[in-house]
């Protein structure tokens, strides 16, 4: 009901302005180059680079700059001191360990570069065609020879105003581990001898030309292949990829992928520009990735069947109303939205197009899915046409801007490829939900428990245990403070009772502290699990649970012996103090929405989602033995309140709880806990760190007050 419809907020953009340039001569060359690929397949090559000869073939024939690109799979180690910081130097010693351990095959990358005829050279467009260089198949051969045919067509146009850059990423170990070692070798220059790569006998043999291929192709210079060449700086990349048969549909389907890491998105006019070109120029069915199995809910349709009657009517009440919409739409929406902030609350890149958002530069992934075979060449030919016109039309509305995208939104969701959600819209249901936490610490900060009664000291210095004998009341507090209290003992029994009314809070304080401090070490503990010899995920997870809990005791032991307790405290009906659970559960809360004020800042979504789990259950946590001194229904509705959302907000039951609604419940299990984590640290989200440094320590804390004794 709140998205609104997508537009074009720069102007110099112009999608669709042009007439394309695309023809079918370039659609041939295209189709050929896939007949190539495709015979590569029957035909056994030593080296499996068959590929990557070939496309240096057809490139360097357009007078393009070519080269390989060579790279290793990424390390899958956790560790916690370069969780946010990718070391350069542990880049360089795999190139060094790959030379040690001939075990290691490297991916290989071609990548070649179109000057542009009347730009400077500072800035560039990418294009990125994903191939799985060990078992080629009809998409990939599809794509690569799209690639080649506008890599064709930009060496000869005359408008090209930026470097145009073609990188065909071997997919051998993922195209983001093969896009982000090409971005780091890009924007990260390191020197190495890497030649020896290239001067392998076997390749040699292979890279060389010979009589039978023909005159253009003795014309590369091999000695330079393995030489890096950079364009400008990248203004926006497009990664392109096929999935057949993915969707049966009347029209041909054009998947984009947006989310990067940790909730970044690119700007908003990228994906319009996309979305405007494929409907209104090339009949596609544009879509945003949504979680399907909200479209089968019941009550979802029933309350967007709710909504679109609630539209009707206000539209007769004011026909400048027009927020009426259909009921489907209303269901696509908010599969589409939800699958949104789920994915930027994730903060897992889904695509490649998350290596070029780390290094500030606006990228999607344009994923298509044909209605028919591309094994039939009649189709193969029409639908290259379409998508080449397509890709063409982007990239020359990229080339057209004379400075970076920033005119349209960047924080955003979206509800569907021409819908969105604005930062505006979603910021004031955020900030609803934290400012509870703020009023109820306030409160608890001011509140008066009914009376406590300080232990204190007798005439002979020594502790009473009749509490009786001194009285610590408001009063003498103002007494001492005026001046006006002459008696001893009531001094002395102000002063103890306000260093325990402070020890108070400080053990609170020391409480919340030791939470945390415990929090960051259960968050190191998988990089020492993970290089235990282990392999089943129940096995690790019961490991990880069992240190925690181990190391919480033993936490909680040591601090009641480096900082015992002062005094005593017991409860009257006639004095005013602040309890141990009120100061606690205050801290509590003000940690809690800092974090969460912070996680704001890094990741939206995932704040967003942590302010719905959290909330709730900071809110209704209350103490058990006064929840049992309630009267019956009082009683019933806080204990269920307060237990529920202990469990709801427990991580392992949240993860299994959305395992459960994707791929249903009978395949969930709370070994997808480790699993969900270890794909958090391996791609560096940090929603890890928020997990442990803020989720976690509010749950224990909030678990604490409900057991408060």
């Amino acid at each position: 009901m709140l998205a609104k419809n997508t537009y074009i907020s720069e102007n110099a953009l112009m999608p669709g302005s042009a007439n394309p340039r695309y023809s079918d001569q370039n659609t041939k060359d295209a189709n050929e180059v896939v007949k190539e690929i495709l015979n590569l397949k029957l035909v056994s090559t030593k080296n499996n680079m068959g590929v990557q000869n070939l496309l240096v073939k057809h490139m360097s024939e357009t007078g393009g700059d070519v080269y390989f690109h060579k790279f290793l799979p990424p390390e899958k180690t956790f560790k916690p001191s370069r969780f946010f910081v990718d070391s350069q130097q542990q880049y360089k010693s795999n190139f060094e360990e790959c030379n040690k351990n001939s075990s290691v095959v490297p991916g290989v990358n071609v990548v070649g570069i179109i000057r542009a005829p009347h730009g400077d050279g500072k800035e560039a467009i990418v294009l990125v065609t994903p191939f799985l260089s060990d078992n080629i198949h009809i998409g990939d051969a599809f794509s690569l020879g799209l690639g080649y045919s506008l890599f064709h067509l930009f060496s000869r146009t005359i408008w090209l105003a930026k470097d145009f850059v073609w990188l065909a990423a071997d997919s051998k170990y993922g195209t983001h581990a093969a896009v982000a070692a090409w971005l780091k070798d890009y924007h990260e220059p390191i020197f190495y001898h890497s030649s020896s790569f290239l001067k392998s006998k076997s390749l040699v043999d292979s890279l060389h030309p010979t009589e039978e291929k023909g005159p253009s192709y003795k014309q590369i210079d091999y000695n330079t292949l393995d030489d890096f060449q950079r364009a400008g700086t990248i203004a926006a990349a497009l990664i392109f990829k096929v999935q057949e048969n993915q969707i049966q549909t009347d029209k041909d389907n054009l998947s984009v992928y947006a989310e990067a890491s940790n909730g970044q998105m690119p700007n908003l006019d990228l994906i319009n520009v996309v979305n405007f070109l494929a409907v209104h120029r090339q009949g596609l069915q544009t879509r945003v990735e949504s979680l399907f199995f909200m479209l089968s809910w019941k009550w979802l349709s029933v309350l967007g069947d709710i909504l679109e009657w609630l539209g009707k009517v206000a539209f007769t009440l004011n026909p400048e109303w027009k927020f009426g919409l259909p009921s489907e739409e209303y269901v696509q929406g908010a599969a589409g939205l939800t699958s949104s902030i789920y994915h930027q609350a994730l903060g897992i890149p889904t695509g490649a197009h998350g290596s070029f958002r780390d290094y500030q530069v606006d990228a999607i992934t344009l994923e298509v899915s044909p209605r028919f075979s591309l094994e039939n060449e009649m189709t193969r030919i029409s639908y290259l046409l379409k998508i080449g016109r397509l890709l063409e039309g982007v990239v020359r509305s990229i080339n057209n801007l004379l400075e970076k995208f920033h005119q349209s939104f960047f924080l955003y969701f979206l509800t569907s490829s021409s819908r969105f959600v604005s930062i505006g819209v979603y910021m004031i249901p955020f900030a609803l939900l934290v400012v509870p936490l703020v009023i109820l610490a306030a409160a608890l900060c001011s509140y008066k428990s009914g009376g406590l009664i300080p232990l204190t000291k007798s005439d002979d210095g020594s502790v009473p245990r009749d509490y009786s004998e001194l009285e610590f009341t408001h009063t003498n507090v103002l007494k001492s403070v005026s001046g006006t209290c002459t008696s001893g003992q009531d001094i002395d029994a102000i002063n103890l009772g306000l260093n325990l009314h402070s020890q108070k809070w400080f053990n609170a304080a020391k409480d919340v502290l030791l939470v945390h401090l415990w929090a960051a070490v259960v968050a190191m503990f998988p990089s020492v699990i993970c290089r235990l010899s282990l392999e089943a995920s129940e096995m690790k997870l019961l490991i990880w649970a069992a240190l925690s809990c181990l190391t919480l005791f033993v936490g909680s032991g040591i601090s009641g012996v480096i900082y015992p307790k002062f005094g005593r405290w017991r409860e009257t009906d006639k004095e005013s103090h602040i309890e141990g659970w009120v100061a606690l559960k205050a801290f509590t809360l003000g940690i809690t929405t800092i974090g969460l004020v912070i996680m704001s800042v890094i990741n939206f979504a995932a704040a967003l989602l942590g302010v719905i789990v959290l909330v709730p259950m900071c809110l209704s946590v209350y103490p058990l033995k006064y929840i049992l001194k309630a009267s019956i229904m009082k009683r019933t509705l806080l204990m269920l309140l307060s237990i529920s959302f202990i469990i709801l907000a427990f991580p392992p039951f949240v993860v299994v709880a959305l395992r459960g609604l994707f791929d249903g419940f009978s395949k969930a299990s709370f070994a997808d806990f480790w699993d969900w984590t270890e794909i958090l640290w391996s791609w560096g989200s940090a929603t890890y760190p928020y997990l442990f440094l803020v989720h976690v320590p509010c749950w224990v804390l909030c678990f604490r007050v409900l057991l408060y004794i």
